[in-house]
């Protein structure tokens, strides 16, 4: 059913596969930009995966006139300050983030920063907060397969003060150029191959039953779920398999871009609460909290569920389904997949598996509540609701 109106935008031009990244100079060159700012972490310093970016600048004769490489697992509003100071000082022109989620959405709040001119990211809070300003070229490498953050115009940054994960969103905040490369995810442990998969898996799913869903978004969300389904294992088992490791950046990518549009509900909601409450991985808590809150939302969503098994299971097992079953079925699909991982590489699959404790259910769903992503759930949620679901996931 096509809606009565509906948006979608991806405007960040595509680089996918090998030696992808010895493009981008290029693409900097025909933007004008000469003073590249490099956003990373320690950790792929030390991995080597930054130098594999750097090198690939080398015969370009471009170089980086700075690099910020202090970024945190969970980047906060701090970090974002202190990096747009680094590039203002240095007279940087563009950006260049090599990361996972925590570094391209810092990367995003650098953007906010220095485009308009402010000193604060909190100046940015609220909706609909913010225009285009001077605009700063962006590319984006991610080195996990999961996120999306790539093909988003969504960021979540810290706020370690009120102990919540902030999303700020436009389109503005969009890359210009993202970088799938199957040597940046190649050295990803299996766990969190297996946990960023599951996340991408989850923004397949919220986008395609959200309540923004919309034609384009379904055919991104549902090729995405495709590739999870015919790759993700391979990737995880085998992660030399750079054609596993391509396929699920893709898969990445694609869901990105889905829920970009369509937006995501409240496993995304209450999950961001438990990763600010009680620091539990994105990852981890869309694999924990994905089947639950699709039993909590069947009633309304059992036939879009049931559409799924069909991507998700295969054919000859969307076939041999009863129609009326194919909805349950496809959770305990995404269960399956779940415990598979689980046993795998040790997958988190319950809250307590994960450390959370229920004397922290209540903060984590007030919350909850208090997130955007719950606007756009397709039902209504109150407070004993997300209460039900934890302990049900516990």
């Amino acid at each position: 059913m096509i809606p009565n109106y509906y948006e979608f935008q991806n405007s960040a031009k595509l680089l996918s596969g090998e030696r992808a990244l010895e493009h981008i100079p290029y693409e900097l060159e025909i933007r004008g930009c000469k003073r590249p700012m490099l956003l990373s972490d320690r950790v792929l310093e030390r991995f080597g995966t930054v130098q594999t970016v750097v090198d690939a600048f080398h015969e370009s004769g471009l170089a980086f006139a700075a690099a910020f490489l202090d970024i945190p697992a969970d980047s906060a509003i701090a970090v974002v300050n202190e990096a747009a100071s680094v590039f203002r000082r240095e007279q940087c022109d563009c950006l260049v983030a090599v990361g996972g989620g925590s570094v391209l959405d810092t990367a995003k709040g650098v953007s906010m920063v220095v485009s308009h001119q402010v000193e604060d990211l909190m100046a940015f809070t609220g909706c609909e907060s913010m225009d285009r300003g001077n605009h700063v070229p962006f590319v984006a490498i991610p080195t996990t397969a999961g996120t999306g953050s790539e093909a988003t115009l969504v960021a979540v940054i810290k706020n370690p003060e009120e102990k919540v994960k902030m999303e700020f969103i436009s389109h503005f905040l969009l890359p210009d150029v993202a970088v799938l490369d199957p040597r940046m995810t190649a050295t990803l442990p299996p766990r969190t191959t297996a946990s960023t998969g599951m996340d991408a898996l989850c923004h397949a799913v919220e986008a395609y039953t959200c309540m923004q869903r919309n034609p384009v978004s379904d055919s991104y969300a549902i090729s995405a779920i495709e590739l999870i389904r015919d790759h993700l294992e391979t990737a995880v088992t085998n992660g030399r398999d750079l054609k596993a490791r391509l396929a699920i950046a893709n898969a990445a990518y694609l869901a990105g871009a889905a829920f970009s549009n369509s937006m995501v509900g409240m496993v995304h909601a209450i999950g961001h609460a438990l990763g600010g409450v009680c620091h539990v991985p994105h990852g981890d808590a869309m694999t924990i909290l994905l089947p639950h809150c699709m039993e909590y939302n069947f009633d309304l969503l059992g036939e879009r569920y049931g559409q799924l098994y069909y991507h998700l299971a295969g054919p000859e097992a969307f076939l041999a389904a009863a129609k009326e079953d194919r909805g349950r079925l496809t959770i305990a699909k995404i269960k399956e997949m779940s415990a598979k991982f689980h046993d795998l590489c040790g997958l988190s699959v319950t809250l307590s598996q994960a450390g959370v404790k229920k004397e922290d259910f209540e903060a984590v769903a007030r919350t909850a509540l208090n997130d955007g992503a719950m606007i756009v759930n397709p039902k209504q949620v109150d407070l004993k609701d997300v209460l039900r679901v934890l302990d049900a996931a516990y």
